[in-house]
């Protein structure tokens, strides 16, 4: 992780970063030491999506950076935004793409990150829809915050693959 923030900051340094170059920095590598490139999840990148609103009259159409799937399960949706833009800029888009999760009965979890800093999200619909959003983690200010990131994402990783998918009335863990 210490290796991985020096080549942040080394090429955070010399000027903003577009997504795609937070993407490769930071996103990538640390969904592989998170365990998401290995079984039982699969990674899919610019999948399109779609939210129907108003029973059918309004149709938001996007495309999620990452998303990281179990089965038909959503585990993480990853939404990058360049350096200058700030993580806040995020959270409305990644809520309408979690809000699209067609096994509305799971929870699902997206992350959100403009490189400087990264911002966890949690949608369950059973009922009435509802969110939860992390802290801002700044792994930019401090080496701390990237394994306090690293820590979150393992934990998803294995709450989502250790149980079974459940049904609305039985109880699930929380973040």
């Amino acid at each position: 992780m210490d290796v991985l923030r020096r080549k942040y900051l080394y090429h955070r340094t010399g000027s903003h970063l577009p997504e795609g170059t937070v993407m490769l920095l930071l996103v990538s590598p640390i969904l592989e030491l998170s365990g998401f490139y290995d079984p039982p999840f699969r990674i899919k990148a610019k999948s399109s999506v779609e939210l129907v609103l108003n029973d059918g009259e309004e149709i938001l159409r996007g495309r999620i950076d990452v998303l990281v799937l179990q089965e038909q399960f959503w585990v993480m949706v990853l939404e990058s935004k360049k350096t200058t833009l700030s993580v806040w800029s995020a959270v409305p888009q990644a809520l309408a793409y979690l809000m699209a999760n067609p096994n509305p009965n799971q929870p699902v979890f997206g992350m959100v990150t403009n490189g400087d800093d990264i911002l966890f999200v949690k949608v369950t619909q059973t009922n009435t829809p509802q969110y939860d959003l992390s802290r801002v983690f700044a792994p930019f200010a401090s080496a701390r915050e990237l394994y306090g990131v690293l820590q979150i994402l393992k934990r998803i990783g294995q709450v989502i693959s250790n149980e079974p998918p459940s049904t609305p009335s039985t109880p699930r863990n929380k973040r």
